[in-house]
């Protein structure tokens, strides 16, 4: 996704307008930014701590900001909105899950060196 952002550059910065956020443009620089550089650390196993906790932020900050389906009064819509909402909490679950994993010490934590 992180990628998709850079590849569809009009479309993320339209969409982020639409939203309201500010500084569109550079909103989906950052957001595609964050998505880009945690993936790569969690894939290639270098700063996992920082890269998860990235995305977490990011998946976090965009279910609340960019999928509030509360607001949505369209039906269809608002059910598009809250499967996007529901999806990227589940990820940032994800996520914060390999955060605790690679933020040792404790018993239960993951070597990421045996992978």
């Amino acid at each position: 996704m992180g990628l998709n952002h850079f590849l569809n550059w009009e479309d993320m910065t339209g969409y982020a307008e639409m939203k309201g956020l500010p500084a569109p443009a550079l909103s989906a620089a950052a957001s595609g930014a964050m998505l880009l550089l945690g993936g790569v650390a969690v894939i290639t196993r270098v700063f996992v701590v920082l890269g998860a906790g990235a995305l977490a932020a990011f998946l976090l900050a965009s279910a609340v900001v960019m999928h509030d389906f509360w607001t949505v009064e369209d039906p269809q819509q608002r059910q598009t909105e809250m499967t996007q909402f529901l999806k990227n909490a589940t990820l940032a679950g994800g996520a914060l899950a390999f955060l605790a994993l690679a933020a040792a010490p404790w018993p239960y934590a993951l070597d990421l060196g045996v992978l």
